[in-house]
């Protein structure tokens, strides 16, 4: 049996004496799509930010694909295959959207990433970067607004050119941090269809989102959060049967409204 794509074990950060995560430990198991959910509060999104480098822990492990990342740069989690979508959207405004997903060709896991968006080695071409961008694009339902500048989409676009931008670095876990919130139903049914797709094709996600129904729907297994520790752990069923779950978050919302949930 292959062993986890990634292991996190302890990990504990605080902020001014204050623990936002507390030695929290889990496992990702190499093509899944595990949901991470939580209150107000819970800690979240300062594990998002610390498996993709953005925040240094305070203590505890994180290893990726056998290596140990705990502390590593943003750079070199993405050099790793951890790529992380943001909640808001934070494209470059004012390239187009065809460049914005350049960005993530030129500076992602270079020509292994040209070759699996279909470019092969003129990734360092313009001609074969442009056409590897676009290939992307197509398969977000982009494409058809290539060359518009990206700060002028609707906020559905700018949730796909975030995917987008992240595919383009060719990542094996991608951190998906509520690419639905602020979407239409239609849109929120065309972007977990297509993290489906993406997951198919062989991406570990881990999917932070305020809607139950969502994760509950598309996810393999779910860990729950609250307080900075992590409160369960298990299948959408399990979870949702939980006690410790029920009272700490779903109970906290009322059974009627359990599908919108906090930060």
């Amino acid at each position: 049996m292959p062993p986890p794509l990634l292991e996190v074990e302890h990990l504990t950060k605080t902020f001014a004496g204050l623990a936002a995560l507390q030695d929290v430990s889990f496992e990702l198991e190499a093509g899944g799509i595990y949901g991470l959910i939580g209150p107000n509060g819970a800690g979240k999104t300062t594990l998002l930010a610390v498996l993709a480098g953005a925040l240094r822990p305070t203590s505890g492990r994180v290893h990726f694909a056998e290596r140990d990342l705990a502390g590593a740069t943003a750079f070199t989690a993405v050099r790793a295959g951890i790529v992380r979508t943001h909640q808001v959207p934070r494209p470059f405004r004012t390239l187009s959207v065809l460049d914005n997903v350049e960005v993530g060709l030129r500076f992602g896991r270079g020509q292994a990433g040209a070759k699996a968006a279909g470019a092969g080695d003129a990734i360092r071409e313009t001609a074969g970067a442009e056409d590897a961008a676009l290939r992307i694009l197509e398969r977000v339902g982009l494409a058809h607004h290539a060359n518009a500048a990206a700060g002028t989409l609707s906020v559905g676009d700018q949730k796909r050119l975030e995917l987008a931008r992240a595919l383009a670095t060719r990542p094996s876990l991608l951190l998906c941090d509520e690419v639905c919130s602020g979407l239409t139903a239609p849109e929120t049914e065309s972007v977990l269809l297509l993290l489906r797709e993406i997951r198919q094709a062989g991406t570990t996600i881990l999917y932070v989102e305020h809607d139950l129904k969502a994760i509950m729907s598309i996810c393999d297994r779910v860990i729950v959060m609250n307080l900075g520790q992590k409160l369960a752990e298990g299948t959408p069923a399990e979870v949702q049967r939980d006690p410790a779950v029920i009272e700490a978050y779903i109970g906290a919302k009322g059974a009627k409204g359990a599908n919108a949930a906090g930060r």
